[in-house]
């Protein structure tokens, strides 16, 4: 199969003295683009607080049951910004599933991940409809202008932030320019696109589960990725005056299940117990 057209990244920027919270996150699936130092980690992190695997596993789903939504919604393109390894059931997989006509531009800045995801969509994608960019969701324009090389903006787009607000995105000021950057692309975002969004939180979880939350993201502050859970007025207001798709934001587990398909779900005591809350908004 001919090769993406896109550029090539070397690995040679790869920290390996600490842990990276886009790897770690691959081996919380059961992926393999991964390396010790990370695996460590992980293994650590899931003997503390087991709830990380199902909670990341049905974040996962969620990826899948709102792609092949907007899929039935005639959403044919979409932009999948942090989105790490495109594995284990990722955005080209499950739009695939649905029509082979859509088109996926994978945005990530972390080497590893950039690299593995290019080297598994020369192996398994389409070099005419599958992309990997490197670059940084806080640089809003060069994103988009580089999506665009790949995709007409000019038709629906759905922009996927999956589990990546969570996780520090420092200004130049040291300051969080994640909901800054947010709010460019949703201008970005033409008439009819989409944004769908999850971020961690340990606000309306059980009482036990917010204190694991708690110590399970100072075990993070010792990595080159620390996390922030935002309550969920914080993670709503993120959509701005985009339209919500009922049900609206909610807890993974809860956003259109009918959607599943052949994946096993993930059962939690309590929809809450998935600590990630999400949703999808539609510009008009």
């Amino acid at each position: 199969m001919a090769k993406s057209r896109f550029e090539r990244f070397p690995v040679d920027e790869v920290d390996l003295d600490r842990p990276n919270v886009a790897r770690v996150y691959d081996y919380y699936l059961g992926g393999t683009a991964n390396y010790a130092v990370d695996r460590v980690f992980a293994e650590k992190a899931l003997a503390a607080f087991p709830f990380v695997r199902p909670a990341a596993k049905a974040n996962r789903l969620f990826l899948r049951r709102a792609v092949r939504h907007l899929c039935g919604l005639g959403v044919r393109q979409f932009v999948d910004i942090g989105s790490g390894v495109p594995t284990m059931g990722s955005t080209h997989q499950v739009a695939d599933e649905v029509d082979a006509s859509t088109r996926v531009v994978y945005v990530d800045n972390e080497p590893v991940a950039v690299a593995h995801a290019q080297m598994l969509l020369d192996k398994e994608g389409d070099p005419a409809r599958h992309h990997v960019i490197r670059a940084d969701l806080r640089d809003p324009d060069r994103v988009w202008r580089r999506a665009g090389e790949c995709l007409d903006l000019d038709q629906p787009v759905a922009l996927l932030l999956i589990a990546v607000l969570h996780v520090s995105q420092p200004g130049r000021d040291g300051a969080d320019a994640g909901p800054a950057a947010v709010a460019r692309f949703r201008e970005l975002l033409g008439s009819g696109s989409y944004l769908v969004l999850s971020h961690g939180t340990a606000d309306g979880v059980p009482e036990g589960r917010a204190r694991e939350m708690a110590e399970f993201g100072r075990m993070y502050d010792a990595t080159a990725t620390p996390v922030t859970w935002r309550p969920r007025r914080e993670i709503e207001a993120l959509f701005g005056d985009l339209e919500m798709i009922e049900p609206g934001a909610t807890w993974t587990p809860l956003w259109h299940p009918e959607e599943q398909g052949d994946a096993p779900a993930v059962d939690f005591t309590e929809p809450n117990d998935s600590v990630v809350w999400a949703g999808v908004g539609r510009k008009p």
